[in-house]
């Protein structure tokens, strides 16, 4: 267990099983929170996004729900590390101990205003399981389906609401299929590409709960790395961070 810089003072604690990407990085800023929402992670692991949220935002609350008790462990380290540095908005982040399948047991329906998923990118059964249990819970879709998120994320969201979340370019139409059916309209789109001259290798969607089917605003993809390192955008976006974080 140690403590990693997210810049302005927040640490955030992680382990060698639950720790953070550029993926976690680029879903927070994706999101686009705003001050006083109330805002739910489904599946937060140690708890990054919802410390990257409340250190540039002042939602109303954030719920982040998690299955692994060690992870939760972790997020709550966080929290009482961060209050201690005196970042009292850390208090905004309440950790919840449970099951995504079971969130309708775990907080009220129509309660937030923003849900975000970083979920598991592989289908149960695909590819190479890990065989350390948490990775290959945060990896594969062994605790939770991609119809077990949306059907969550429909669960909390209140009308109008926004669902946010990040998966590979292979599983699009898979995502924007079930976000249909949980009748979260995709609404914005955009690709990642470690490279201008290279594949998407990650795309970000934003639904919204209840909307008219119809048009979705795709957004430029987001370049990671040009010639100099990371490009402007990404400087921007991981300007707080300790200088030389390996991303």
């Amino acid at each position: 267990m140690r403590f990693e810089p997210l810049g302005q003072g927040v640490e955030v604690c992680v382990s060698d099983r639950h720790h953070f990407s550029t993926d976690t990085i680029l879903l927070a800023d994706f999101a686009r929170v705003k001050n006083g929402e109330s805002v739910v992670e489904l599946g937060t692991g140690c708890g990054t996004i919802p410390l990257l949220m409340m250190r540039d935002n002042s939602p109303k609350e954030i719920y982040a729900i998690e299955i692994q008790d060690d992870a939760v462990d972790l997020l709550r380290h966080s929290v009482a590390h961060n209050l201690s540095n005196g970042i009292e908005r850390a208090s905004l982040i309440k950790p919840v101990h449970g099951d995504i399948c079971d969130v309708k047991n775990l907080l009220l329906a129509g309660s937030a205003d923003l849900v975000v998923c970083n979920p598991p990118y592989k289908l149960s059964g695909s590819g190479i399981e890990n065989p350390d249990s948490g990775k290959k819970t945060a990896r594969h879709e062994v605790d939770c389906t991609l119809d077990d998120v949306c059907e969550a994320a429909k669960w909390l969201l209140r009308f109008s609401g926004r669902f946010v979340m990040c998966q590979r370019p292979e599983r699009l139409t898979d995502v924007l299929e079930t976000l249909r059916a949980y009748e979260l309209e995709p609404k914005r789109l955009r690709m990642v590409q470690g490279r201008a001259d290279k594949a998407p290798k990650l795309f970000l969607v934003e639904a919204k709960r209840g909307a008219k089917q119809g048009y979705m605003d795709v957004e430029p993809a987001l370049i990671v790395e040009d010639e100099n390192g990371f490009t402007p955008e990404m400087r921007a976006i991981y300007g707080c961070y300790k200088d030389g974080y390996d991303v």
